[in-house]
């Protein structure tokens, strides 16, 4: 088996480097490694599946296609997924061993599936539901990052895992997303939804992984009446089985506390650990309850509890109007970080709690993440709900959805509900402004700092409050204040896409700019007939853009802004307009520019414009492998578009002379 591991885990190293290659040079136009180099790692890819009958999700070596269906079928399963005991008492999981040996695992936090697979092949997943009955999402697991399409084992192979979705990808996947109020709570959540998607392309852009935590079935294997054989022959499948370590009733306490120490920083979450009997005979003898298996016992973590005193109640109103409580308490340190501060969701709970300033509260940290209020030792009740909106002061209303009471502020208008349009506005590609995320900006909103863009080279006036906001100080001022000024130097097309005008990008902009000589006044003046006119503008952007500047509270805004930036004059080479009404696709890597973007830039102040796809519409693809079997090669052979080398383009269409 040792030999077959090592294989196992070479393959899945092969996977992935082939997988980033051919990320980076499909998505993202960018070769990390030589053609030779592709193939060589594929052909010992292939040569491994054939030795070991195992091929894992991602190979390049098999093409799963997307689906989309219109809903996920329901299917009851063979035997019921019951729930597990629980304990919080390390000493009770000694007791429950006795003279056993056991398995003592993490208890991952994602959404359980059933496996079943028959001749080698994955022939089903379905998640655990209701425990009786669950969804059947097959074509979402033959996805999954780390899953076997097909094994070695020829036999009726049923096994039970977790899918979850790691710390690190939850927050990439959360960067991408502009809207606060859109961003994934935690990362069970978006492991459920990615699961269960009706289209597997977006549970494939999701990275879900597969952990498996028990065998059911493989009839005809000797497993030597021990779970942990069974977990050996599953990695031998090629599986990644949850980690776990072999305890007896004497090392099991030393052991769950080598787990607690490693539980803030493992990649994947968990609220707990499970322990299993290893001997299977012994585990199945016992039977089960009406609820719990008794072969296995989960273990929870003990919540740390810190008392402390309420300090305030700060009602955060965000984008949709909700404004929600957060309790602001006398700092604690709690598992290992000092927390001054809870959400408490909505009315309904803050009205359970019977909160008022100066209460006696304990907190904690639920899944040892998240701050939580746990009890009101004094609940003093004294708590008025405000009337009005906290920003903007208009009235505010209670709402009840699903009998949770939510307050609500009524002004469509409220600065609050700007915070997307603001996080659109200090954006790398347009102001450009480090140091001010969306939940900075919310924040900042929610005080009444910002109400229309000027304001934010203003913020030096509220100096005092930012340096003693939470994630805050000194040094974090000094970045923000030094990143403001850095921003008041911008080019125009930046600027015009920072003002969130509907469907101006900045390539657009850009586009719009270069047209009016980037006269700012001209182009605020610009007709429907005029932009329409301009290739790649159109009727529709037309509209937005003079609707945009025809606005007497935009252009005000507008103006306000110009009195705090100073536009980078671009000089207008009018006779170098050699590319004019050119289109060019750029991809591969590059000899003379220091990157694609460069020769883009190029390009366009030359009057030309770089698409992203090949099409009719393109002059010449330049890629220095026209040898390649990219897919843009492939298109440009179709199209008959000429496949010109970094060189070739630079002497023919630039004039230069190498």
């Amino acid at each position: 088996m040792a030999a077959n591991s090592e294989k196992s885990h070479r393959m899945r190293t092969l996977v992935e480097r082939l997988r980033e290659a051919s990320r980076a040079y499909y998505a993202q136009d960018k070769e990390i490694m030589s053609n030779f180099e592709y193939d060589k790692l594929y052909d010992e890819l292939a040569e491994l599946e054939r030795e070991t009958g195992m091929v894992l999700t991602g190979s390049p070596t098999i093409n799963v296609g997307y689906e989309a269906v219109d809903e996920l079928p329901k299917e009851a399963h063979e035997s019921p997924m019951l729930s597990l005991d629980k304990t919080k008492e390390r000493e009770e999981l000694a007791d429950w061993l006795g003279d056993k040996e056991g398995l003592l695992s993490w208890k991952l936090d994602g959404l359980t599936i059933v496996l079943t697979y028959q001749n080698g092949e994955l022939l089903k997943a379905v998640t655990r539901g209701n425990g009786t009955v669950g969804e059947v999402i097959t074509n979402n697991a033959k996805v999954f990052r780390n899953i076997p399409l097909r094994i070695k084992y020829q036999g009726e192979m049923i096994l039970r895992g977790e899918a979850v979705i790691t710390y690190q990808d939850f927050e990439e996947i959360n960067s991408h997303i502009e809207d606060a109020d859109a961003k994934y709570k935690n990362p069970r959540n978006l492991c459920s939804g990615s699961v269960r998607q009706l289209n597997n392309q977006i549970t494939a852009e999701r990275n879900v992984r597969f952990y498996a935590f028990a065998l059911v079935k493989a009839d005809g294997v000797d497993f030597e009446n021990s779970r942990e054989k069974q977990n050996e022959f599953l990695q031998d499948q090629g599986f990644d089985v949850v980690q776990y370590r072999r305890v007896d009733a004497g090392s099991i306490v030393d052991a769950v506390a080598e787990y607690e120490a490693r539980v803030q920083t493992y990649e994947v979450p968990s609220d707990g650990l499970v322990l299993t009997y290893d001997d299977i005979a012994y585990g199945r003898s016992l039977g089960r309850t009406a609820k719990f298996p008794r072969d296995s016992i989960a273990f929870k973590w003990a919540d740390e509890m810190r008392e402390t005193t309420l300090r305030e109640i700060e009602w955060s109103a965000s984008r949709t109007g909700l404004i929600n409580p957060v309790a602001i308490f006398e700092p604690v340190e709690l598992e290992g970080t000092t927390v001054s501060r809870a959400s408490v969701h909505n009315i309904s709970i803050l009205k359970g709690l019977k909160l008022g300033i100066g209460d006696k509260i304990t907190v904690y940290k639920a899944n040892m993440i998240i701050p939580q209020i746990a009890e009101n030792l004094t609940c003093s009740d004294n708590l008025e709900i405000p009337e009005t909106c906290p920003v903007c002061g208009g009235k505010t209303e209670l709402r009840a959805v699903n009998e949770v009471q939510s307050l609500y502020c009524t002004n469509p208008d409220c600065d609050a509900k700007k915070i997307k349009s603001f996080t659109l506005f200090v954006s790398r590609d347009a102001m450009n402004i480090d140091g001010l995320s969306e939940a900075t900006l919310e924040k900042f909103i929610g005080k009444g700092f910002l109400h229309q863009y000027q304001d934010i080279f203003h913020l030096d006036r509220y100096r005092a409050e930012i340096v003693e906001m939470e994630g805050f100080g000194e040094r974090s001022y000094k970045k923000l204040t030094d990143g403001i000024e850095k921003a008041r130097d911008v080019e125009l097309p930046n600027l015009i896409y920072s003002l969130g005008i509907a469907n101006i990008g900045l390539a657009n902009a850009k586009v719009i700019c270069r047209y009016y000589r980037y006269d700012i006044d001209t182009l605020r003046h610009a007709t429907v007939e005029e932009l329409s006119e301009i290739d790649g503008i159109g009727e529709v952007i037309a509209k937005a853009f003079v609707d945009y500047f025809s606005d007497k509270k935009s252009n005000e805004e507008f103006d306000n802004l110009l009195k705090e930036v100073r536009i980078i004059r671009e000089e207008i080479d009018t006779e170098g307009q050699t590319l004019e009404g050119k289109t060019f696709v750029v991809t591969g890597s590059l000899n003379h520019f220091e990157s694609r973007n460069a020769l883009k830039d190029l390009i366009e102040k030359k009057g030309g414009k770089v698409a992203g796809s090949v099409s009719a519409k393109t002059v010449c693809l330049i890629n220095n492998d026209a040898a390649s079997n990219s897919s843009k090669n492939k298109k440009a052979k179709e199209l008959d578009v000429p496949i010109l080398t970094e060189e070739q383009f630079m002497t023919e269409y630039l004039g230069m002379e190498l």
